[in-house]
């Protein structure tokens, strides 16, 4: 068999679209740790059994590896920060997100879609990381949607297809494709722009688009949708999208710190991308929909 290339592997995962989550626990010592996860799924119901998967690069990996209890939040939209404070922050992660312990101890995060609290099953080694198995002892949950995540990017379902409603005569879809620390444009008389194209049907616009980038020799895998917007006779959707894994389809590569000084074709893609450059800083994407003129960046809406 031949070796696996551990970045298109990653890749390839990454386009199963999952919700996100935050395991929290207290290691020995009585110190709350928690960290980020789309790595979770049910078990069992009889009995009620579910996992999650600590990488043994973790701070915290021995304290959930060697912990007896510990709990699992599912994420609702608008819970961006948190996700992103239990994935990366250094500090003390509790102090920045709102939470309280529940009856068996196991520290809960306020506003998530679902609470579960469990003591350890088992666990089980599985190469760079570990499966911990729990075994749920009581659990709470509530209505609305869930936190989005594919492509290595959040995303909100829900404001995502209410967007894609907008009117507009034709329908025009485009791709925002990153290739390490640069995006693919191309050059047109006006100016750049990335890759689009016309399509008939707005019902299959992702088809379409995934279809006309690999005849122009650019297989990519298409993210959440990051702009819509109407200029009066078209209806225009860009998605952010994965890096394709052999080829850029004769496309240029610009330097994503670079987009500021570009000339693009049109003032509604020169706003967009100068967004997406400042947004890609923090890898915090919002969706605006509107007009060419006006209209609204929606980092997924709070919760009250």
């Amino acid at each position: 068999m031949s070796a696996i290339d551990p970045r298109a592997l990653r890749s390839a995962f990454s386009t199963f679209m999952t919700g996100v989550t935050v395991v929290t626990s207290k290691a020995a010592d009585g110190t709350a740790v928690g960290f980020t996860a789309n790595s979770f799924s049910s078990v069992s119901l009889d009995p009620p059994l579910l996992l999650v998967c600590p990488g043994k690069f973790l701070s915290s990996y021995e304290a959930f590896a060697g912990c007896t209890q510990f709990a699992v939040n599912i994420l609702a939209e608008g819970q961006e920060d948190v996700a992103n404070t239990f994935a990366s922050y250094k500090g003390d992660r509790f102090a920045r997100v709102a939470h309280y312990q529940d009856a068996l101890g196991n520290l809960l995060i306020d506003g998530a879609l679902a609470q579960f609290s469990c003591t350890t099953h088992s666990v089980v080694d599985a190469g760079d990381h570990a499966i911990l198995i729990g075994a749920v002892q009581s659990f709470e949950h509530d209505t609305g949607r869930g936190l989005g995540y594919v492509g290595g990017q959040f995303f909100s379902l829900g404001l995502e297809r209410a967007a894609l409603e907008h009117s507009g005569t034709m329908t025009l879809g485009g791709a925002i494709i990153t290739w390490g620390d640069t995006v693919l444009l191309e050059r047109t008389e006006a100016g750049y722009r990335p890759p689009q194209c016309l399509a008939k049907d707005r019902d299959n616009l992702r088809q379409s688009l995934t279809h006309d980038l690999e005849t122009r020799g650019l297989p990519v895998k298409l993210g959440p949708a990051y702009s819509v917007f109407d200029d009066g006779r078209t209806h225009c959707s860009f998605f952010l999208a994965a890096e394709p894994f052999t080829s850029n389809g004769g496309f240029e590569s610009h330097p994503i710190g670079d987009i500021s000084k570009l000339k693009f074709a049109s003032q509604p893609i020169t706003d967009m991308m100068n967004r997406f450059a400042l947004e890609r800083q923090t890898r915090s994407f919002g969706l605006y929909v509107g007009d060419a003129q006006r209209g609204d960046v929606h980092h997924l809406p709070e919760r009250n």
